[in-house]
């Protein structure tokens, strides 16, 4: 039986507290005022107290408890209310009834008619919810504390916290309820704004990030559960930057609305369609094999592709890309269907616009990707313990066998202390961006190496990503600043792609470097094919030819052309030239006779990681003697 089963028991028989019989009171008129209900609830409470503490379950404590809620009441303008559960009576402060929106106090005299204007969460009611707890009351009252609707006379909902303590007859069954409701609508009106932002996108409408892994992982579980079959896609909006370009960010994001209103009309009842970030939106499919899972996605795509999204600058047509994911079947977790659907997306893009790919998987793209972990995890552990060294490669005068500078080649040492050269990580330190981490080392490295050994003259590799990177250029300004012998015995090198991609940004890279006393050199030149005109722009002072046009230049007669035609050119500009990948006496013989001024390869020395004790003229003291 429960308490509120024994509560009800004992008040049929009449066997009620003398706290009760003393505090009932007709409720027939207006109600009583909050300060006589609670003055004279602690008089009965103190009353009994001193004569059978025992019987009716109250202790001298509870007298602090009921003047703590009658003051609080008035304070706040809280109303107050005693209940006796065993009559079903609530007595309340007076114009209880009116603040909660009925003319006539009689509306919510007893808990059968105050019960009726509630509306619970749960389903259950707040008679069950005060009353059937599993705590004892020890004398001190048990609390209780929920939240709930009523609704008015009007129809009209409001929310209220109703927080109390309900007190034991002689038998351990509720007896009496002393509490005061709060109105709390500013309140819930605030959390429910906060759920629904955790859960819609402000911009469409649509799920949140959040949500959709929400929706993903249920997803997962209950096809896994059930043997069923669910998908997932990962859709992006292509060529988004250009909208924003032509049209604006206002348009732009009025272009998001737009395919994500066509995605959420096609569909269905059970799917969960979300934004998963700047342009991209995900769609979970509860109910989809993987046979479906094309001919689905080819309507989404179809749907945003075939009509153009209206916007306040204009229709505006744009395509959308998309991968694909079955499940369970190629994911057991969101992170794996996040992770595959991911990369499929990226296939698609790379493919052509308006594209998309199903995940399949691939023993050897699950290695390639095992290996690139472990390269990440081993070169992030290098670079916190300055594991990351640099080798030095000559590059000596054709004419004289010189040494003018060394290369300086990025090394990675091993925990058992073998090397690591740069193409077994820098390709996916440039692939997880971490390339900018590690140009920063090599920096500091190879200035480092210029401040002890002041008849040296190095050049330093960086990649495209880095140049754009002002943070490394200031670095960089900042120290040769500091020693001004430095910069005229430094050469900077950049790809021919990063140049040709970002000529105005590479001139300005450029002048800046050049203004310090620093050489500039175009590395891989021919691999790009840019023009001379462009070379012309960035103003560099020394081109390195790809070394791919040098491996085989005795037996191909292509890259001989290629080669003599590239000297011609840059000689034109004067522009000393630097031939890499030289393998043998008969091709250095070959390069001086065509006029290249310097020769670089393992024949003419390999990398070394300790700089010899030789004097380095440097390229334009070379070029000048």
């Amino acid at each position: 039986m429960t308490l509120a089963q024994k509560a009800a028991q004992n008040g049929r028989s009449g066997e009620e507290c003398q706290v009760n019989r003393a505090s009932e009171a007709k409720v027939d008129g207006d109600a009583q005022s909050a300060a006589k209900t609670a003055r004279e609830l602690a008089e009965n409470l103190r009353a009994h107290s001193t004569t059978d503490s025992k019987s009716v379950g109250v202790t001298r404590g509870n007298i602090n408890d009921s003047e703590l809620i009658s003051s609080a009441a008035n304070a706040l303008g809280d109303i107050a209310y005693r209940w006796d559960v065993t009559s079903d009576r609530i007595f309340w402060a007076e114009g209880a009834a009116q603040a909660l929106g009925y003319a006539q106090p009689s509306e919510i005299a007893t808990e059968s008619f105050y019960t009726k204007r509630v509306l619970c969460q749960k389903g259950a009611s707040r008679f069950d919810i005060i009353t059937n707890s599993e705590l004892a009351d020890d004398g001190n009252g048990v609390r209780y504390e929920l939240e709930y609707q009523i609704k008015n006379e009007r129809g009209e909902l409001h929310w209220y916290e109703d927080r109390g303590r309900w007190f034991a007859n002689a038998e351990g069954c509720p007896a009496t309820a002393i509490g005061v409701l709060r109105l709390i609508d500013d309140r819930r009106n605030r959390d429910d704004r906060l759920v629904r932002l955790s859960t819609y996108d402000d911009l469409t409408g649509l799920f949140t990030r959040a949500r959709i892994k929400d929706a993903l992982d249920e997803t997962i579980a209950a096809t896994t559960r059930n043997r069923g079959a669910g998908a997932f896609i990962l859709l992006a909006v292509d060529n988004l930057s250009l909208v924003n370009e032509s049209y604006g960010f206002d348009v732009a994001d009025e272009v998001i609305v737009g395919v994500g209103q066509r995605l959420r009309g096609l569909a269905r009842r059970a799917d969960a369609v979300g934004r998963y970030s700047g342009n991209k939106f995900g769609l979970v499919l509860a109910h989809c094999d993987k046979e479906r899972l094309a001919s689905v996605t080819e309507r989404l795509l179809a749907s945003v592709r075939d009509l153009a999204i209206q916007t306040s600058r204009g229709p505006v047509a744009v395509t959308i890309s998309a991968g694909c994911i079955a499940l369970p079947a190629h994911a057991q977790t969101v992170e794996q269907a996040l992770s595959n659907a991911e990369e499929a997306l990226t296939v698609a893009k790379q493919m052509h616009r308006d594209s998309y790919v199903v995940y399949s998987p691939s023993r050897e793209r699950e290695n390639t990707r095992q290996r690139n972990m472990n390269v990440t995890d081993e070169l992030v552990a290098a670079l916190n313990e300055r594991r990351i060294r640099i080798a030095y490669q000559p590059i000596v005068s054709s004419v004289t066998g010189e040494v003018v500078m060394h290369e300086c080649l990025v090394r990675l040492v091993q925990h058992d202390g073998t090397i690591a050269a740069a193409g077994d990580f820098v390709p996916v330190a440039e692939k997880l961006g971490l390339i900018g981490l590690l140009d920063f080392r090599v920096m500091e490295l190879a200035l480092d190496a210029l401040r002890e050994h002041p008849e040296v003259h190095l050049s330093l590799n960086v990649s495209g990503r880095t140049a754009s990177d002002h943070m490394w250029l200031d670095t960089l300004v900042a120290q040769l600043r500091s020693d001004r012998t430095l910069a005229a015995r430094l050469t900077v090198e950049i790809t021919e792609t990063m140049a040709l991609h970002e000529i105005p940004g590479s001139a300005d890279f450029v002048t800046t470097l050049r203004e310090l006393g620093c050489q500039v050199a175009i590395d891989d030149f021919g691999a790009g094919y840019t023009s001379f005109r462009n070379l012309q722009a960035i103003a560099v002072d020394l081109v390195k030819i790809d070394g791919s046009f040098v491996k085989d230049l005795l037996s191909n007669r292509d890259n001989q052309f290629f080669v003599r035609t590239l000297v011609e050119l840059a000689h034109n500009f004067n522009l000393p030239i630097v031939a890499e990948w030289v393998g043998n006496s008969e091709e250095v013989a070959m390069l001086r006779d065509f006029g290249v001024e310097y020769l670089q390869g393992f024949f003419l020395g390999e990398p070394v990681m300790e700089l010899p004790n030789t004097q380095c003229l440097g390229f334009s003291q070379a070029k000048s003697a």
